[in-house]
Formats: structure tokens, C-alpha cells, sequence
């Protein structure tokens, strides 16, 4: 299968590796030169996809476009050339429109009586700020001061969404949906770092089976209010015993699809291909004993090796995928031999989360003594009861 993956920055990385593990041809396009993905796709095209003549003169034959980015204009541009065209393009533009919006989702779970974090003014400090049409932690401000409130709610540039801020573990989970049928996937474990970006992905789960039943009951009631065709991600925290929801999204997310394809041997992408392109009926294979995988990014300099977030894979230029790095299974890095500073996602998949832990921390060992780094970090959300520093040691 020939695959057009329309994006080449963090989730076209995604689409791209998972694609690649599907066995099939990945051609990218992006108006940018340089973004991550360009490294590891088949064949590059830069291509401004607004631009509507210059996108269908490479349209060429492929048999499944799958967007992997989140401009609006390039999204309404695609939706429009597939539709004339007949083409398979794996988007739910209605679903999106939805959950592209905190405004939007917040609404919906209120209406559908589910879970959410208070919203200010019932919320009292400390709370957080997020833009409404924001992804994953862009932008997002905590709120620690009136001074910090009034910033944001005298900011006329910007939509934002003012909750509680809740502390706790994080989780993910994907819904695949025909429209008629859903099926949620494995549940993961997020960690983020000191700027909310998610640092770490983690399977099997650690919530309890009550708990994940609750969460996939919950991922389901979402899918079927909004009709779901594809796929749709939702993320909730763990605040006092209680998950909340914090957001949902109606797209190929980044990290989590390559966790649960590792732990479970699901693709997402091979799912969304049966479901624009075969229109088969949704028939998942039952799991019985995930493996443990640890997915997470690291920045490498003279000074020292510092666990962040997924935006540092951003910065390297294109990326390319390497096997047995240091002794992690994979990894999706700019690394070159002798280079000071580079970064990557390393990728650890072993028979169950604690055997996987300790080959990480194998790994993290390994590149250290390689690249006579002495210092580690591994930051976090600051507590606001507790400013802590930034942890060193594992």
C-alpha cells in the first residue's frame, strides 16, 4: 500500500513509523523542508497543501491519505480535494471541528454529564489557562497569582479556558469508531515535564481494572455523541482518586499509537486504512499479555542528559530511525557519532513495565558513560505545595 502522510512534524513521525511497520510505501508531504519525518518517509514532496493546484498535480496514486497536522486552512483544503476527487482521506471533519476546541469539549462533557475540571470563576487559585484551540501543551499557563488571572482574562489575542489545576498521574486512550461500531484500545501512562509536555509514555497501565473500565465506558459515551469515523484520543488525570477528563482529540495523536502497537501489536493506522479505504466491519484482536514498553525523549549535551518533552524532537531537523541504540530497542534521533548535542526518542519494549524499566535505565546508563555526561534530569510539574526541583538520579 502506498500511503500519503500530510505532515511531516511530530504526528507525521508517527504516521510514518507506524506505516513503515505496516509494510507500507510512506510518501510525505510538507510545505517545509527539514521537518522531523523527512527522514524517515520513503519520498519527501514539499508542498504547501492550501495551495490547491499545486497539491493535485502530486496526487499521483496512493491508495490512503492520512493527515498529520492541524492547520485548519490545509485540513479544509484536503477535505475538499479528497471529496472531489473521491479519495480515501482518514479525517473526521465533524468530530474535529469538536474536539479541536476546549470551548467545544468542555461543553460536551458538561452535556453528557461526564467528569471535567471545574472551570473559574467556581475554581479558585491555583488554576490553569489553556488556549481553546490549543494542542497538547501549547501554550498552557498555570495560574498562581490574581495579577496572572488578569493577564489572561484581559488578553484579547487569544481563547482561553481557565480550570482548576489538578495534580496526579496522567492517561491516555484511543477510541477507533466506524461511525456505527467503537472500540477503545490499551490505556498508557503520560508523564510530563516542568512545562505540562509529555515527556514519557508508559504500558501496560497502571490504573486499576475498575478504574480502566471506567475510563473506557467513558472514552465510549464521547465517540458515539460525536459519531466517530477514525480515530480519537482522550486524556484524563488521576485528581484525588478521581479521573477527570481534560481533553479529547479527533486525530492521529503522537506517542501513545506507537506504545500501543509495541505493547499490544495493534496498529491504529492499519485500522484507519480498513475504515476509509476496505469499509470492513471493526474486528479487534483480543490482547491477553501486552508487553511492557517505556517511550520516552531525551535531550544529550556536554553537560548533562535531561528527560523533556516531545517538543525537543522538533528542533533536530529531519529525524531517522535507528535499531539496538545503546541498547534500547529503537530510537527516532538526529544522533550522528561525535555530535555534542543531539536528542531522541528511545523506545524499550520488554516482557512486562518493571523488566522494561530497568533495561531503560540500562540505557540511560550506557549513553551517559558514552558521552562522559555526569549530570541527569528528569523534571516535573511543580507542585504548588511543594516547589521541587528538578529530579537527578534514577
Amino acid at each position: 500500500m502506498r500511503v500519503a502522510v500530510i505532515g511531516g512534524m511530530l504526528q507525521g513521525v508517527e504516521a510514518t513509523y507506524l506505516a513503515h511497520k505496516a509494510g507500507w510505501e510512506v510518501i510525505l508531504f510538507d510545505k517545509n523542508r527539514g521537518v522531523p519525518a523527512e527522514g524517515l518517509c520513503d519520498t519527501f514532496y514539499q508542498i504547501d497543501v492550501t495551495r490547491e493546484k499545486e497539491l493535485t498535480r502530486r496526487l499521483g496514486t496512493y491508495d490512503f491519505f492520512l493527515p498529520a497536522l492541524e492547520n485548519e486552512m490545509a485540513l479544509s483544503k484536503l477535505c475538499k480535494i479528497a471529496k472531489q476527487a473521491n479519495l480515501p482521506l482518514a479525517f473526521d471533519s465533524k468530530a474535529y471541528d469538536i474536539t479541536s476546541s476546549k470551548i467545544k469539549s468542555n461543553q460536551l462533557f458538561s452535556d453528557l454529564g461526564l467528569p471535567a475540571p471545574l472551570s473559574w470563576p467556581r475554581a479558585d487559585i491555583p488554576l490553569i489557562a489553556k488556549p481553546s484551540g490549543g494542542s497538547g501543551s501549547a501554550g498552557v499557563r498555570r495560574i498562581d497569582n490574581l495579577d496572572d488571572l488578569q493577564y489572561i482574562i484581559q488578553d484579547e489575542k487569544g481563547e482561553w479556558v481557565i480550570e482548576e489545576f489538578m495534580e496526579g498521574p496522567s492517561f491516555s486512550i484511543e477510541v477507533i469508531g466506524s461511525g456505527k461500531h467503537y472500540h477503545t484500545l490499551q490505556v498508557t501512562d503520560l508523564e510530563m515535564d516542568n512545562n505540562f509536555d509529555c515527556k514519557r509514555v508508559t504500558a501496560p497501565t497502571i490504573l486499576s481494572k475498575k478504574s480502566i473500565r471506567k475510563f473506557e465506558q467513558e472514552a465510549l459515551t464521547l465517540a458515539k455523541a460525536i459519531n466517530l469515523r477514525g480515530v480519537m484520543d482522550v486524556e484524563v488525570i488521576l485528581h484525588h482518586g478521581k479521573l477527570k477528563l481534560l481533553e479529547i482529540d479527533a486525530r492521529l495523536p503522537s506517542q501513545t499509537p506507537t506504545v500501543v502497537y509495541l505493547s499490544t501489536r495493534i496498529n491504529i493506522v492499519e485500522i484507519l486504512a480498513k475504515i476509509y479505504c476496505q469499509h470492513s466491519e471493526l474486528i479487534l484482536p483480543e490482547v491477553s499479555s501486552p508487553k511492557g514498553v517505556i517511550y520516552e525523549h531525551i535531550e544529550v549535551s556536554p553537560e548533562k542528559l535531561e528527560v523533556s518533552g516531545e517538543h525537543i524532537m522538533t528542533r533536530g531537523g529531519p529525524l531517522k530511525l535507528l535499531k539496538n541504540f545503546f541498547g534500547a530497542d529503537e530510537a527516532i534521533t538526529n544522533y550522528r557519532p561525535r555530535m555534542p548535542s543531539w536528542s531522541a526518542t528511545l523506545i524499550v519494549v520488554e516482557r512486562d513495565r518493571e523488566t522494561a524499566w530497568a533495561k531503560r535505565c540500562d540505557v540511560i546508563h550506557e549513553i551517559m558513560k558514552h558521552c562522559l555526561i555526569k549530570k541527569y534530569m528528569d523534571p516535573q510539574p511543580l507542585s504548588y505545595f511543594d516547589s521541587c526541583q528538578p529530579k537527578e538520579g534514577f
